[in-house]
């Protein structure tokens, strides 16, 4: 339950103090990904994992439909219609979802990025000024929809911002960088003023 596996190590710290820095609203989830993951589609394989970088999941090992129901129910939907109230209060709502990466997979090469920036083919508005912005940083290295692809069926920037038009994006952080406090409120100050003159040039 410590590894990355299981939750975004460090994600939820970095989004509140740029929800602090941006004066806006955030949005976080409260179980973990093990036992349902909130930026699946429901109807995606791998919204319950069976098994996780090398790891079995025991609770999840045997869960059927009814069990995955039962989660859907209590953890998931709820999430997701709390995330569309939200997203409605206002109809210049910008999305930015904040996640993390781990440094490398088991057996995998390491990854070089501190920063990588998602997003799916469908709308690019946001993300792809983004990544120019964060390029002009010199100590930074970048990843341009790295290290995975920002377009995913069903996951929450598609259900909340994709089908409804609104400006998104994906920041992805590498979780070394932001496993203490202190490196969280670090990284969200310097997001914030980076993504308030990006959205200020849309």
């Amino acid at each position: 339950m410590a590894r990355h596996i299981a939750w975004d190590v460090g994600a939820a710290g970095v989004a509140s103090a740029l929800g602090q820095h941006l004066n806006s609203p955030v949005i976080l989830s409260d179980f973990s990904r093990l036992v349902i993951d909130p930026n699946r589609g429901e109807d995606d394989p791998t919204l319950v994992m069976r098994l996780y970088d090398g790891t079995i999941i025991p609770a999840n090992r045997h869960a059927g439909p009814e069990d995955i129901e039962r989660r859907l129910d209590e953890l998931y939907r709820p999430y997701h219609s709390a995330y569309a109230r939200l997203a409605a209060l206002r109809p210049d709502r910008v999305i930015v979802a904040i996640h993390s990466f781990t440094p490398s997979l088991r057996g995998r090469a390491p990854r070089p990025w501190h920063v990588g920036v998602l997003y799916s083919h469908l709308d690019d508005r946001f993300s792809r000024p983004l990544i120019a912005r964060l390029m002009a940083e010199p100590d930074l290295c970048i990843g341009d929809n790295e290290p995975y692809s920002g377009h995913l069926p069903g996951d929450a920037i598609d259900r909340h911002a994709l089908r409804n038009g609104r400006h998104n994006t994906l920041v992805e952080l590498r979780n070394d960088l932001i496993e203490t406090q202190a490196q969280q409120a670090h990284w969200a100050a310097r997001l914030a003023p980076i993504l308030t003159e990006v959205l200020g040039g849309l």
